[in-house]
């Protein structure tokens, strides 16, 4: 479950890694465990219809309402200041509990892993995308999923969920479902949301889990209030 993929240490694997962090993790720690435990509270909408997304940059939070209502608040990875998530009002148009990136991902042969541009796959080699477990798209190109989730602003522009969360938040919301993304939201004031461990320290899952359906299978199975 924890051996690192092999990763060819070369010039080109330094602008390789900065891309597909969005989906992996540095290694080293030993929280694993107390990550994989971590989830939330989370409420089902009465009406579906009335279910809105805010979401704020600067806390890295994800507020899901229904009405008045809290349905769920939940920590997030957003993107840094060199590749930031887009700012105002938009609709979740696309929903996929298994989407792949289609540019981005894991060459591989028998057992060696190594994480590449489908552009770069070493010639023989099968390739896979970056999983993107419940991917939400609110932009073209842009989408709420699961991933690593760290303290600071790290992703290339997605919204990272933590993999017992995405799976709620892909019941709660719908096609057709707004959101709003500005660097603070109203709710920062006075809700308080407890963080997981930060990733950047948490120890990688094996090559396998991205290339096989593993990764889409990590996620605890939901229960709601």
């Amino acid at each position: 479950m924890r051996i690192k993929p092999t990763i060819i240490l070369a010039a080109a694997a330094a602008s390789i890694a900065a891309l597909l962090s969005s989906c992996s993790v540095n290694s080293g720690g030993s929280s694993l465990a107390a990550y994989q435990a971590y989830d939330l509270p989370t409420k089902l909408p009465t009406n579906p219809n009335n279910v809105r997304v805010k979401v704020s940059l600067s806390k890295q939070r994800v507020y899901v309402m229904e009405g008045s209502t809290m349905l769920l608040a939940m920590p997030v990875s957003v993107g840094t200041s060199a590749t930031p998530t887009p700012t105002g009002s938009f609709t979740i148009f696309g929903k996929e509990a298994k989407h792949r990136a289609a540019t981005h991902g894991y060459a591989y042969s028998g057992s060696s892993v190594k994480q590449k541009f489908l552009v770069d796959k070493p010639a023989g080699w099968s390739f896979k995308g970056t999983p993107m477990p419940y991917w939400c798209e609110f932009k073209p190109n842009y989408g709420f999923h699961t991933g690593w989730i760290k303290h600071q602003p790290c992703t290339h522009g997605c919204i990272r969920m933590h993999e017992n969360l995405s799976p709620k938040f892909f019941r709660l919301v719908s096609r057709g479902t707004p959101v709003s993304i500005a660097y603070s939201q109203p709710e920062d004031a006075s809700v308080s949301v407890p963080l997981p461990p930060d990733a950047g320290p948490l120890p990688d899952y094996n090559g396998s889990m991205y290339v096989g359906d593993g990764y889409f299978t990590q996620h605890r199975t939901p229960s709601y209030n």
